[in-house]
């Protein structure tokens, strides 16, 4: 059989795998729907502190030995938090796939979590909030949610906060896990060279035991809007506006994509062209689409200087709602081009192809098959990209800026 295999658990874990003979690699993550919109407001940073301290020890080794365990084997681990999910991954030979099953079972289910390595790790993560903190084109993303899901899990730093970071206790994390880590809110993804027969029976033996327990529903995100401004004595202006987009589960959702594509991604759209090409106002500008389970996100980010921070901005407002009203057959083909060779070209990494299977299997139930994303990427058509464009222009924007003070959109 080729392409994706899916397997459940009695207990409801998944497993998907897509072999790959051609290679001699493989990757396996495991990918948990839960997140920093899971959290409540006094443990804000809850779930990025605890995929930090799953690596300081777990399953009888200190974080040392966990290191050596994959690096002597010439492999690694690595592991992200975001909004809805977290995920952890291993990289290995193929003749590894036992050992990258188990670090990431014990990672999850064994974890020491140790008062003393918790007082060291979240001064770890202080450090990493107060880099973000420096980067002006980092915070300010922390900015645009705080702004545009005001009062919310959603909107609520990944990172946290000082204040909510320092209450956090071994017992939360521990119940962090009861809560969250369920077997029916997990998907353990491998691509590569591995034997799916394996895969099955070493993720039977590592997590069947897990008792049956229904996913906790995270509050629902509500779209707001409006400006922030964090003033800073800066040569640029670094700028992010943008609307609530849509879900991914939503008919809109490729078309979006198409449309963010033509209008300010890559060097041959509007933006660039128009913005830095043509008028040489910005060092860097581009559009993003972002989409989660309820809801999603149309962003323009630029950095430009101060004194052009207006203008630039304005101006990039205008080619938006240009580009809504004159998207061509032309640059509808060049954005389908474009995403298809995005998704082509993730397919040809290991680490591609599982963290892909793993995020749809979580958010769709199944992976998807990519003939299928293809056709519904073919199949949009230019009133779809331009009624889509149109439609999420009109709604309220969200302004975030670090510098100077900037006028909200008319």
């Amino acid at each position: 059989m080729n392409g994706p295999h899916l397997h459940r658990l009695a207990n409801g874990f998944t497993i998907v795998a897509d072999p790959m003979d051609s290679v001699g690699t493989l990757a396996v993550s495991l990918h948990v729907d839960c997140g920093a919109r899971h959290e409540e407001a006094r443990t804000n940073g809850l779930a990025h502190l605890f995929e930090h301290m799953v690596f300081k020890g777990a399953g009888g080794r200190n974080a040392r030995q966990i290191s050596e365990a994959v690096e002597n084997v010439g492999g690694y681990l690595n592991a992200f938090t975001s909004r809805d999910q977290t995920a952890f991954q291993a990289r290995l030979l193929a003749e590894h796939l036992d050992l990258g099953v188990e670090l990431i079972a014990d990672l999850v289910r064994k974890p020491h979590f140790d008062a003393g390595d918790l007082a060291r790790e979240k001064d770890v993560v202080l450090q990493e909030l107060g880099e973000a903190r420096d980067l002006p084109d980092d915070i300010i993303n922390d900015h645009f949610h705080s702004t545009a899901w005001p009062g919310q899990a959603f909107g609520r730093p990944i990172l946290g906060e000082e204040a909510s970071i320092a209450t956090i206790s071994v017992d939360d994390l521990q119940g962090w896990t009861r809560k969250h880590y369920r077997p029916e809110a997990m998907v353990l993804a491998a691509a590569g060279k591995i034997d799916v027969g394996q895969l099955v029976e070493l993720a039977d033996a590592r997590f069947g035991d897990m008792e049956h327990a229904p996913r906790p529903v995270p509050q629902p995100a509500a779209y707001a809007g409006g400006s922030f401004v964090e003033r800073r004595r800066l040569e640029s202006a670094h700028i992010l506006f943008g609307y609530e987009g849509v879900s991914y589960f939503d008919a809109d959702y490729y078309p979006l994509m198409l449309f963010s594509q033509a209008a300010g991604e890559g060097s041959s759209s509007r933006l660039f062209q128009s913005v830095r090409e043509d008028r040489g106002l910005a060092y860097s500008i581009g559009s993003s689409v972002s989409a989660w389970r309820d809801t999603g996100m149309l962003t323009v980010y630029l950095a430009t200087a101060r004194k052009e921070a207006q203008f630039a901005t304005d101006l990039s407002r205008d080619l938006m709602r240009e580009a809504a009203a004159g998207f061509t057959e032309q640059e509808l083909a060049r954005a389908k081009a474009q995403i298809r060779a995005t998704i082509l070209m993730t397919l040809e990494s290991v680490q591609g192809r599982a963290d892909r299977m793993g995020f749809q299997t979580l958010a769709h139930g199944r992976p998807l098959a990519t003939e299928t994303i293809m056709a519904r990427i073919d199949a949009c058509t230019l009133e779809q990209v331009r009624a889509v464009g149109t439609r999420l222009l009109e709604r309220p924007e969200t302004l975030a800026t670090v510098g100077p003070a900037l006028k909200a959109a008319a």
